[in-house]
């Protein structure tokens, strides 16, 4: 399989080099160079697989000749080995349309540990191949930070700088980062918000200065293999709910847009998908460019979602290239002048082709979050978390046949938004064993003002010093 990016100018490289490139050098996003396609059969016979063997039946057409399918199983069952369920991400049924997906039973308590527990494995066996060392660079809405620390601390040939905007994450997740006391562990709090912390790790991935100095890699869901390792969980689903002979709908809590964007990939592989819900709290730029064409930057506003408080979503730009005809000269106009002027119109094409790949969205407010939240617990006995709570208000409000299940992917544990979920439902939810004794685990951070300049030095005075060879391209 070869990659792409979606702006056209960058090498052709195969699955490991995508691995280990992240962003493209063109600025771009990598992506396969065309959708593999699974048979009604071939997706029925996946039926009753255990997660691992599930996911290395899915993720094969995208690594091709990079891992073998004996090499492949072993490194999924090795990720999947450490989920406090044995099911990995079981459904959840919560009355009779509606169901939830739990993505949460990894180490970290989020849905991030299902692409990084595996990503973590797929740095260490492509560096070791070349005898490589891998800086990551990355920037955190709460979530993917702890899930990539957990995911690569204590990795030889990785180090990690990962960069939050200081006091808008929980302080779960924050402690989550900032307690990893491994010596290739870096925590940066800056100034500004998500999306400022997204801009400075995309501008040093475009720094000849860094890039010429350290092999800078990517863990965001800008990076494909976490994507891919996503659309797993599509299948895993769909298929206990009766696919491939029923289509199923999915409502997904979106800041990034790298989540429900692996519900379109699956859809791509022949997975049939009723309808993607697209749900956003109040930052709700997704919310307007698919329900009006209108993707304008506004200012973030804090909220008790802050997975969500974003408003430049990176991977939204993977679904404006197929929308484009893969067009990437053409993407690469249209993603420019959407950073000079922080606005962009959709085409009447890319509107078309989005509807029909069966995309809606929907907007909930911080009452509609608390009501659902309470919904949840009294009506099933269920603590959910608020960013889920958006995403179960959304689907319930969709209006879709009663014959259709509506999954909402439940993205967090309740307890690392516990206040939010406090203040909704009267009910506190306790951390799990497993991570139990967080609040009693040393703190290390190091706050920055949001200056490109110091973030670039700090990390070039900690990271492993020499020049390394770019990955290798195809073609």
């Amino acid at each position: 399989m070869d990659y792409i990016s979606t702006r056209g100018a960058a090498p052709t490289l195969d699955f490991a080099g995508a691995t280990l490139a992240g962003l493209a050098s063109d600025g771009g996003l990598y992506v396969p160079a065309a959708w593999p396609r699974f048979t009604p059969a071939e997706i029925a016979a996946m039926a009753g697989l255990p997660y691992a063997q599930l996911a290395q039946r899915v993720m094969q057409p995208f690594v091709g000749a990079c891992l073998t399918p004996e090499r492949l199983l072993a490194l999924t069952t090795t990720a999947y080995g450490r989920f406090a369920h044995r099911a990995v991400v079981p459904l959840r049924q919560l009355d009779e349309q509606h169901w939830l997906l739990e993505l949460f039973h990894g180490p970290t308590l989020a849905f991030k540990d299902v692409a990084l527990q595996l990503l973590g494995l797929l740095f260490e066996e492509f560096l070791a191949r070349g005898d490589r060392h891998l800086t990551i660079v990355g920037a955190t809405s709460g979530d993917t930070g702890s899930a990539a620390i957990d995911a690569v601390a204590g990795r030889e040939r990785v180090d990690i700088f990962m960069l939050h905007p200081k006091g808008r994450v929980s302080e779960v997740q924050r402690r989550q980062m900032t307690t990893v006391l491994a010596p290739n562990v870096h925590n940066i709090a800056i100034t500004g918000s998500f999306d400022d912390a997204q801009a400075h790790v995309k501008r040093m991935f475009n720094d000849a200065n860094m890039t010429s100095r350290f092999h800078i890699g990517a863990v965001n869901s800008i990076n494909w293999a976490r994507l891919m390792a996503q659309v797993v969980y599509y299948f895993a689903a769909a298929l206990q709910l009766g696919a491939p002979q029923r289509p199923v709908a999915f409502a997904v809590p979106t800041g990034n847009f790298g989540d429900v964007f692996a519900g379109y990939v699956a859809t791509q592989m022949g997975l049939p998908v009723a309808r993607l819900i697209v749900a956003t709290n109040v930052n709700d730029i997704l919310h307007r460019a698919l329900a009006s064409g209108d993707y304008a930057v506004g200012t973030v506003t804090p909220t008790a979602t802050p997975s969500m408080d974003i408003q430049v979503s990176s991977n939204f730009e993977r679904l404006l290239f197929d929308a484009n005809g893969r067009d990437g000269a053409a993407l690469a106009a249209q993603m420019a002048g959407f950073e000079a002027h922080r606005a962009m119109p959709l085409t009447p094409a890319q509107r078309a082709h989005i509807a029909a790949a069966g995309f809606t969205s929907a907007r909930a407010d911080a009452d509609d979050m608390a009501g659902a939240l309470r919904w949840c617990h009294e009506a099933t006995g269920e603590l959910i978390d608020p960013h889920t709570a958006i995403g179960l208000h959304v689907a319930r409000a969709a209006g879709l046949a009663p014959a259709i299940p509506v999954v909402t992917l439940a993205t967090a544990h309740a307890a690392k938004f516990p206040d939010a979920v406090e203040r909704a439902t009267g009910r506190r939810p306790p951390l799990p064993e497993r991570v139990g004794d967080l609040f009693a685990r040393e703190e290390r951070c190091t706050d920055l003002a949001g200056d490109y300049a110091a973030i670039a030095g700090y990390i070039a005075a900690r990271a492993a010093p020499g020049a390394t060879p770019s990955a290798p391209a195809r073609g």
